[in-house]
């Protein structure tokens, strides 16, 4: 089941495990939060991003 749009799939992962419930679409969504929360993070405490 695939969540809307203006739900975090961040806010559903604790472990491993939940993503292998999650589909192809919510890792993709999931990928692009991680990317946005570390962007976040590095730009609030300095610091280097990397590829």
């Amino acid at each position: 089941m695939s969540l809307p749009a203006n739900v975090s799939v961040l806010d559903r992962v604790s472990s491993p495990l939940d993503l292998e419930g999650l589909s192809d679409d919510e890792l993709g969504r999931l990928a692009e939060e991680l990317r946005r929360e570390t962007i976040s993070a590095v730009s609030v405490t300095g610091g280097h991003l990397g590829a």
